[in-house]
């Protein structure tokens, strides 16, 4: 029996990535939670597991005395002459207890406490795996959609770190629609544990979902060799990046675009048809604005006394373009530069 249950074990170490040592503890206290159930006043127990020999045994320790004034945790010299050859006060006798004589109420405390263990060390991986991965991609399965309020649970992961992802409302794009059983790209943005196990939190609107995507289809993006400096984006209508290259031989833009516009044709199918525009950064503050508002032409920057604010210039023709749909380009400009940007057509 001693040998299947250290087999078991050692099984559960390998399947689900559990300690042997945790797996060992929690039997321990499992058996101290059922030695109690049957004898509440029990105290001084010890569980001395042999993993060499594949043996648990357990004992109550008692002390000897000259006269018991507790009998759970003391004994006459004469009863602990069973354990020792020659007892006398001030021993510890430690006295053997029978696990196969456990009652069924103290057998399924056992079995809640093992169950609890094993549940809050699975709890634990799945919070390590998914905390490493925080602020990275993650493809996940869409498996419930909440009518109501629009939230969805995703199953992401692989082999035994599977966990349900929660993809709140205000994390999906709007346009978007998607149904049970899809395959989707999502963006891990925080990790917190709570009293249901670990609560992963994946967005779809999030401009880091951008920037991964950029990392996974360019190769400059990937070894750093191009750089995005700075992310804008209304999920599912418009994004601007801007990059920039610490290689004077490779073009950021052309890099990003790739052959054939390949590249960002690829990310720009991942988003559902999201436009992207890609600006090239500068350390300029005119010359970035000015790219910032693409497509549009600009005349003039104007940098404010504050540095936190300008006034461009367009031509006339091209100051609905500037300012954009709904204010739009000019919006994602300056969230972009972290201008505040005020545009006037030339007179």
């Amino acid at each position: 029996m001693n040998a299947e249950f250290f087999a078991a074990i050692a099984e559960i170490e390998r399947e689900k990535g559990i300690p042997k040592a945790y797996m060992l503890e929690k039997v321990s206290q499992a058996l101290v939670a059922a030695l109690k159930k049957d004898h509440p006043a029990a105290d001084n127990v010890v569980v001395n597991v042999d993993e060499e020999n594949s043996r648990i045994d357990m004992y109550i320790q008692k002390t000897v005395v000259e006269e018991v004034t507790n009998p759970a945790a003391e004994l006459l010299p004469e009863e602990a002459q069973s354990y020792l050859k020659a007892p006398v006060p001030g021993d510890v006798v430690n006295i053997p207890v029978e696990t196969k004589k456990f009652g069924r109420i103290a057998a399924q405390a056992a079995k809640q406490v093992i169950i609890q263990g094993i549940r809050e060390a699975e709890r634990g991986i799945i919070y390590e795996e998914f905390t490493s991965k925080e602020h990275e991609i993650l493809t996940g399965v869409v498996t419930r959609i909440d009518p109501r309020t629009g939230n969805m649970s995703i199953k992401i992961g692989s082999g035994s770190e599977v966990t349900e992802a929660h993809l709140g409302a205000a994390e999906r794009v709007k346009s978007e629609e998607l149904t049970e059983g899809d395959r989707v790209k999502v963006y891990v943005a925080e990790v917190r544990r709570s009293t249901r196990g670990p609560q992963v939190l994946i967005s779809r609107t999030h401009p880091g979902l951008v920037k991964r995507l950029f990392e996974l289809e360019v190769p400059e993006v990937f070894e750093g060799t191009v750089e995005i400096k700075s992310i804008a984006r209304e999920a599912g209508s418009r994004t601007k990046i801007a990059v920039w290259s610490s290689d004077e031989q490779v073009d950021p833009i052309g890099a990003c675009i790739g052959p054939k516009g390949g590249r960002v044709a690829a990310v720009v199918e991942e988003l559902r048809g999201e436009k992207i525009d890609i600006i090239p950064y500068s350390e300029d503050p005119a010359k970035y604005v000015a790219a910032a508002l693409a497509p549009a032409e600009v005349l003039a920057v104007a940098i404010g006394e504050d540095e936190k604010s300008c006034q461009v210039t367009v031509p006339p023709h091209q100051l609905s373009l500037a300012i954009g749909k709904e204010g739009q380009n000019a919006r994602l400009a300056a969230r972009l530069t972290g201008f505040k940007i005020d545009i006037k057509g030339a007179e």
